[in-house]
């Protein structure tokens, strides 16, 4: 199986060039990549064995592929779809996923999220958690400051680099 690096470098070398469909199999796993529009789209993906990865990548990202269970849909999403945040003010802070994967507000359904808005943040205050691959990731504020905005929704994918919370850095 490969790992996510070596996914990463191949969806780099699909993006810059002129390649529009790359599949790979090995294992009883199969990888089919499209690239329409500049944007390089998991076709279907099977394995015999283990559950299989089923994310929408953009290319011109670098973006660790999430497992899921094994499936035949596909889920997709465009640019549009991402909310944009509402304030559109140069001085917040972004604070953005560093990967693919499943935005969570708290550590369990049950428990509070870690952050609403208006609450006051430290650099190193966990603010959502991030799964992917079946682990769980805890996102750091990066900066100081108050949560202006939350930008994506409970349980909702998101794409490596997108924006999560905005920040009024202290």
């Amino acid at each position: 199986m490969l790992k996510v690096q070596e996914i990463r470098e191949i969806i780099k070398l699909i993006d810059h060039s002129t390649i529009d469909e790359f599949v790979y199999e090995s294992e009883g796993t199969k990888v089919k990549l499209k690239k329409n529009n500049g944007h390089v789209h998991t076709e279907g993906l099977s394995s015999t064995t283990q559950p299989v990865a089923q994310p929408i990548v953009n290319a011109a990202q670098e973006a660790p592929v999430a497992a899921a269970p094994k499936n035949d849909k596909v889920e997709s999403f465009s640019a549009e779809e991402v909310k944009e945040p509402a304030i559109l003010d140069a001085s917040l802070h972004k604070i953005t996923s560093p990967m693919v994967g499943t935005y969570y507000q708290s550590s369990s359904p049950d428990s509070p999220a870690y952050v609403q808005v208006g609450d006051k943040v430290n650099a190193d205050a966990v603010v959502c958690i991030v799964e992917a691959m079946k682990l769980f990731n805890e996102i750091e504020a990066e900066v100081s400051g108050e949560i202006v905005e939350i930008l994506v929704e409970d349980g909702q994918l998101v794409e490596y680099g997108q924006p999560l919370f905005l920040v009024k850095a202290n």
